[in-house]
C-alpha cells in the first residue's frame, strides 16, 4: 500500500480559526478540514477515513488538498462564485413599468398584456416568466388579482349604496 500524501499547513490554528468566523459555510468546512490536519487529527489517515471523520465526500478531501497545494490559503478561502447576473430591466424601464402598473386607468388585465406593452412601448423583448418574476419581486404584482375599487366608480352612488345598506330589510 503506497504511503499517504502529507501536506503541511503554513497557517497557525489560531489564524485558521479567525478566518473561519466570517467565512461562508462551504469555506468554513474547508478551513475546519485544514484545522483538523494542522492539529494532527487527520494527518496520517486515508482520504476515506478523513471523509468519514469530517462528514464530507472522499473526492472533496482530494480536491481540497490539491487546491491548498496549488493555490495555498487563498484558494481555500475563495468561494469561486462570481455573483448575481445583472438585471435585464434598466432603471428607466423599471420606472416606466412601475408607472404603468400603478396607473388606475391603464387597462392591463394580465401579464400577457403587460408583456405586449413592454415590447411595443419600451422596445424590449423579454421572456414571459422573466417579466412575471420581475414584477412579482419588485412591485408585489400577482397573477389575476382583482382591483380593490374601480377606477371610474361614482363616489355619490357608493355613498347612497352604503346608506341603504345600513337600513334593515323588511320581509
Amino acid at each position: 500500500m503506497p504511503g499517504l500524501k502529507q501536506i503541511e499547513i503554513q497557517q497557525s490554528t489560531k489564524e485558521l480559526n479567525a478566518m473561519q468566523k466570517g467565512a461562508s459555510l462551504s469555506v468554513q468546512k474547508r478551513l475546519s478540514f485544514l484545522i483538523a490536519i494542522k492539529q494532527g487529527k487527520l494527518s496520517s489517515v486515508s482520504k476515506r477515513a478523513m471523509s468519514a471523520a469530517m462528514g464530507i465526500d472522499a473526492n472533496s478531501v482530494t480536491n481540497w488538498k490539491r487546491l491548498y497545494e496549488q493555490k495555498g490559503i487563498a484558494g481555500i478561502v475563495s468561494d469561486g462564485r462570481i455573483g448575481f447576473k445583472p438585471s435585464v430591466v434598466t432603471p428607466e424601464e423599471h420606472q416606466a413599468i412601475e408607472e404603468k402598473l400603478n396607473d388606475p386607468r391603464n387597462g392591463i388585465r394580465g401579464y400577457k398584456e403587460l408583456l405586449e406593452w413592454v415590447r411595443t412601448a419600451l422596445g424590449k423583448d423579454m421572456k414571459y416568466i422573466t417579466l412575471v418574476k420581475y414584477t412579482s419581486r419588485h412591485f408585489g404584482a400577482k397573477i389575476k388579482v382583482a382591483r380593490k375599487s374601480h377606477a371610474k366608480k361614482d363616489e355619490e352612488a357608493v355613498a347612497i349604496f352604503k346608506k341603504t345598506l345600513d337600513k334593515p330589510v323588511l320581509a
